[in-house]
């Protein structure tokens, strides 16, 4: 099946203002756009772009620089995020992506917490993730918990596999509580991108393409996206798909790329 794709506007269409990329995406034949944060954006006038332009808005980062890990942040971490859920609601966004780590300019892990054990980090993780459930139900704004690559981008993450995700989504039994898997992240760290789609796809509430290495457009790599593609069909999948890449030369090759899957 053909997926409703999504186009991370903070790498992609920066030739342009980003109240420019709305339009541009969608004449691209994206069906939505997503970035990564919100604090530096004028709310009103992205749902005007938004508006203009016919696109909708799949979602952003809803927790800036502060962790799920860390049980000192737990009442920071939910007071931000609430923050984060009103900001979707006032631009018509359909979720907020949460992570382990607080992560700060160019996505860098700020704290690895070594201090902590295993233990306290994933048990102050699940702590918190209960109440995020909690506000992701009451507000109807999704979810979207991702484990991030530890090799190349996010050094320290805690939050690694799409096992480690999937099994605390699972437990928690949100619907508005979901795994995004993002499968440049995820061939760093483990591979097996099909098995473990085939094993956790269920839990996937959003997915995330670009080619590893390099994290460019689909074909500059070594990742096969028809295989899964057809694969996360297979399995039931329906969300979109967002296109968090950079591209190799121009946003226009990319975009060529992108609209072969």
């Amino acid at each position: 099946m053909k997926f409703l794709k999504s186009a991370c506007i903070e790498p992609m269409y920066s030739e342009l203002p980003f109240l420019e990329r709305f339009q541009a995406a969608k004449d691209d034949g994206f069906d939505f756009v997503e970035f990564w944060g919100w604090t530096d954006k004028d709310l009103d006038a992205v749902k005007a772009a938004a508006e203009k332009a016919g696109i909708g808005i799949s979602g952003f980062n809803g927790d800036a620089e502060l962790s799920l890990i860390d049980p000192e942040q737990k009442t920071a971490y939910l007071d931000f995020l609430k923050q984060s859920v009103a900001a979707a609601k006032k631009v018509g966004g359909r979720s907020v992506t949460i992570h382990s780590n607080g992560l700060g300019e160019g996505g860098v892990v700020i704290n690895h917490y070594d201090e902590l054990s295993h233990t306290v980090k994933l048990c102050a993780m699940y702590d918190t993730l209960l109440e995020c459930a909690k506000i992701a139900e009451e507000s109807g704004i999704q979810m979207n918990l991702e484990p991030l690559n530890i090799t190349t981008d996010h050094v320290g993450n805690f939050l690694q596999t799409t096992r480690m995700a999937a099994e605390m989504t699972r437990l928690i039994g949100s619907p508005k509580l979901k795994v995004l898997y993002d499968a440049y992240h995820m061939q760093l760290n483990e591979g097996s991108i099909c098995d473990n789609i085939r094993a956790y796809g269920d839990q996937f509430g959003h997915i995330h393409v670009a080619d590893a290495p390099g994290r460019h457009e689909p074909g500059t790599g070594e990742i096969n996206y028809a295989n899964v593609f057809a694969c996360l069909s297979e399995c039931g999948y329906i969300g979109l798909v967002g296109f968090e890449l950079i591209p190799k030369t121009t946003t226009a090759e990319a975009v060529k790329a992108i609209m072969k899957l």
